[in-house]
């Protein structure tokens, strides 16, 4: 166990160089840097805003029982069943089916003939419950629906939150999932989020809809509101286009008119619409609509097939970027609400590093006077051991650029206890092997070998705890577990490589001593 190749001494030293000077990276501006990451100060630290969101689904739960019935009604249709007072109330699909039609309509709800014909597949029942009262028949979402809805809309609107928050570029923003329905945003470093707010706000639905004067239209017409709110106008509900055919969208000027404009591009599918759609429709107005508001009404003065277009609406330069970043970023898929809302100010991050620093110092201080006290010169390599550690674990956060809580903070505080904590039970154990063994160097081989299984097993089972931490918990209690995980193993590596390694020279050099701990 005393024995090192010059092959491991090598990789010993290699590893514990480059760890520290990732390490001093943080306090020290190399100018040849090699590596850019630097270890990121979490919201409790650098101060920063917190915001918690929450999705409204029920837009979603109506949409998706007004798809089943359309698909319903076409159903019925291919299998010629008369079925009527078709409707949509308190979350359910009612209808009334003919008397005559009952069994037919049972065993299309109850999927005996789910492999030929495609429509049942959307009446499983783990997605629909269906209850009926002779010819009166309601599908409602099952709770299994009703989760798996949730589920995919809260995964859909964390990515286009994060788009959002990335496109502001807000530094190191941490964007996770809370609950079935909301989303916690973290801003560090932002002490204003009243942008932000706007832009999470915002649902972004747009569509492309004409104006209508004919209120006999087939499709259908209702009353909009301009996005000034004095202004209103009659659109037909048919969608000639909505923003999922948007590829890209950018603010710009308009020299000729003197104006802010955002300028969008189409996907193919889309260019095909919106050109056939200008092409029939020269000399009508194309209402632009965003969350139910109509931004601008132009009339169509020729067919624009080119597959691009623009936006004007009295826009500034903010107010047309920050539209093209929730054009870019996508339709949330459900309005979100602010239910919470907190600013942390600098000056307490501050005081938080203070009091964390002021620990660490304090408990490191007593740790060294004790093993030098203990254990002499084997104390002085025990706390070499410590700093290297120190060295070791603040290195590797900065090579996977981490983000430091004060959590973590008391996760490295513990990783120091736990460090002299393996020093402390091989220096124990040395002693009981030197009452019983004259050749001091096989006592102090011993005593690394047979100390070995307690630490390992200690460590281990400490470890096995902060993983289970980082998967079940959450912010905080995930910055702790990371730090407290890494910190394990760099333990291990300075306990069993760099002190041990110190140890073995010592022992070697001074082996004629009668007396070495």
């Amino acid at each position: 166990m005393l024995y090192f190749s010059k092959f491991k001494i090598l990789i010993v030293i290699l590893i514990t160089i480059i760890l520290s000077y990732l390490s001093l990276s943080n306090l020290i501006k190399y100018d040849d840097s090699f590596l850019k990451n630097k270890i990121n100060l979490g919201l409790d630290l650098q101060g920063g805003s917190y915001l918690l969101l929450e999705i409204d689904n029920q837009p979603i739960i109506s949409q998706t029982l007004q798809t089943k019935l359309i698909d319903l009604k076409k159903l019925f249709n291919e299998k010629s069943i008369k079925a009527k007072n078709f409707a949509i109330e308190n979350n359910k699909i009612l209808f009334e089916s003919d008397i005559s039609f009952i069994d037919q309509v049972n065993e299309i709800l109850s999927e005996k003939e789910s492999e030929i014909n495609p429509y049942f597949e959307k009446f499983k029942t783990y997605q629909f419950n269906i209850d009926n009262n002779e010819n009166f028949f309601s599908l409602y979402l099952s709770d299994y629906g009703i989760v798996l809805l949730n589920s995919s809309s809260l995964d859909q609107a964390v990515e286009i939150v994060r788009r959002r928050v990335d496109e502001t570029g807000t530094n190191e923003p941490n964007i996770l999932k809370r609950g079935n329905n909301r989303i916690l945003v973290e801003l560090p470093g932002l002490d204003d989020p009243t942008r932000i707010k706007s832009l999470l706000g915002k649902t972004a639905n747009l569509t492309f809809q004409f104006v209508s004067s004919n209120e006999n239209d087939s499709f259908g017409t209702e009353k909009l509101m301009f996005d000034n709110g004095i202004d209103e106008a009659i659109v037909s509900k048919r969608i000639i286009l909505n923003g999922d055919n948007l590829i890209d969208a950018k603010p710009r000027m308009d020299t000729q008119n003197n104006e802010t404009i955002v300028s969008f591009t189409l996907d193919r599918v889309g260019a095909k619409k919106f050109g056939r759609a200008t092409t029939q429709n020269v000399g009508k107005q194309l209402a632009i609509i965003l969350d139910g508001k109509i931004i601008s009404a132009p009339s169509i003065r020729e067919p624009i097939i080119g597959g691009s277009g623009q936006i004007s609406g009295n826009f500034t330069f903010q107010s047309a970027t920050d539209l093209a970043l929730l054009l870019r970023s996508g339709a949330l898929p459900a309005p979100m609400n602010i239910i919470e809302e907190r600013s942390v100010g600098p000056d307490l991050g501050k005081d938080s590093i203070k009091a964390g620093i002021i620990s660490l110092v304090v408990g490191f201080s007593l740790v060294v006077l004790f093993m030098i006290y203990k254990y002499k010169i084997f104390g002085l390599i025990a706390n070499f051991t410590l700093i290297t550690n120190l060295f070791l674990l603040v290195g590797i956060l900065t090579l996977f650029g981490a983000t430091l809580t004060l959590p973590g903070i008391a996760g490295i505080i513990l990783t120091v206890g736990m460090a002299v904590d393996a020093n402390v039970l091989i220096f124990e154990r040395i002693k009981e092997e030197i009452k019983n063994e004259k050749n001091q160097i096989i006592a102090f081989d011993s005593g690394y070998v047979k100390s070995r299984t307690a630490i390992l097993d200690a460590n281990i089972t400490t470890l096995i705890a902060a993983v289970i931490l980082f998967f079940m918990g959450s912010g905080p209690v995930k910055g702790f577990s990371i730090t407290l995980g890494v910190g394990i193993v760099t333990t291990l590596f300075s306990v069993y490589f760099i002190a041990r390694l110190l140890s073995s020279i010592y022992v070697k050099s001074n082996k004629e001593k009668e007396k070495l701990i």
